[in-house]
């Protein structure tokens, strides 16, 4: 690429992305000529978002555990066209996936036109029945886009077979690729055409080719995706993401036991990242969440996410193949004592 940007960017860079493409989507379930890459699933769903047309009146529906760049996207779309979202509120805890189904057909509206759906959700850890889902907005005619940044790697993947227009996931995450790795899926029979956020040289050549060419970027991260993979698979595959999902199970019922916290997802709904709700005797703010997070790391060294989600505060974990049991010994207590600071 710096020895001669020129052929790179023209001749070499073009057949390198779908070679890429070619060895990476048969592992996430897919075909290649159906996926592109971007910087990251907020990349993915702005692109999706801003190529579709809203008139006033019209809905988008999510859920209230959306993630909060893509809720941004939304009220910015929102704002712009007079369309409305509409956020579905979920039980907490959430029990099981037909109670997340039966919230999302209750909310589809006349106005509905486009539904947003967290994969596996950022702030609860939830993972959603998004192939069901995706089939109820398919009965209805209506479009779907899948957020799924926490899904590589963490679940076993197969996209087509969820039967999402757009399915958008990350690989910075646990497949540990670097950043700025991620790719956008598109159905067979797309609803509406979509366009990269950067208009470039490929416009009106369709997709991908419009994702492929956009400008003079630095594409070392998307060409490292299938490294990522094998290395993936050589720590286990399959295994290791059952092994993960196992530990952070564990890790969050010893700390219930500990101190009393509860789960924002039932058991089978969670991954290797787990959200659990902390008592506060008020509504929570986010300068709550910044306050615990920064008294765990500077009293504690504890590195972990404190999210707001439906006014409480949730002590968010994840495990990854570098991690082990006693890495999080006395984040339970250590969180307590984090809280008592709030009172």
């Amino acid at each position: 690429m710096e020895a001669n940007p020129t052929r790179f960017f023209m001749v070499e860079l073009p057949k390198a992305l779908r070679r890429t493409a070619e060895e990476i989507a048969p592992w996430l379930g897919t075909r290649p000529e159906r996926l592109a890459f971007i910087e990251n699933v907020t990349a993915g769903t702005s692109a999706v978002l801003r190529s579709l047309d809203f008139m006033p009146g019209d809905e988008i529906l999510t859920t209230d555990h959306v993630y909060n760049a893509v809720r941004n996207t939304l009220r910015y779309v929102a704002s712009r066209t007079g369309a409305v979202a509409i956020e579905a509120p979920m039980p907490e805890p959430l029990a099981n996936s037909q109670q997340a189904l039966d919230v999302i057909t209750a909310s589809i509206t006349a106005r509905t036109r486009l539904i947003v759906i967290d994969h596996i959700a950022s702030a609860s850890a939830a993972t959603f029945p998004v192939a069901e889902i995706a089939a109820a907005a398919r009965a209805r005619g209506i479009p779907i886009l899948v957020d799924g940044a926490h899904a590589p790697g963490s679940i076993d993947l197969d996209i087509d077979a969820i039967g999402a227009d757009w399915y958008v996931g990350n690989c910075h995450k646990w497949l540990c690729a670097p950043r700025g790795s991620a790719f956008i899926v598109v159905a067979d029979r797309p609803t509406f055409e979509i366009h990269p956020l950067a208009i470039s040289h490929a416009y009106g050549q369709g997709f991908p080719a419009e994702f492929d060419k956009i400008g003079t970027r630095d594409a070392s991260a998307w060409l490292s995706i299938p490294a990522a993979i094998r290395f993936h698979e050589r720590l286990g595959g399959a295994a290791l993401r059952c092994r993960n999902r196992g530990l952070a199970l564990e890790i969050a019922q010893a700390i219930t036991r500990d101190v009393g916290y509860a789960a924002a997802a039932a058991d089978g709904l969670c991954q290797s990242l787990i959200a659990l709700k902390l008592p506060l005797a008020r509504a929570a703010a986010r300068e709550d969440a910044g306050a615990v997070h920064d008294y765990l790391y500077d009293q504690h060294g504890i590195e972990t996410g404190v999210t707001v989600l439906k006014g409480a505060l949730h002590l968010r974990f994840s495990v990854a193949a570098y991690n082990e049991a006693s890495d999080y010994a006395g984040l339970g207590a250590a969180t307590r004592d984090a809280l008592e600071q709030l009172a």
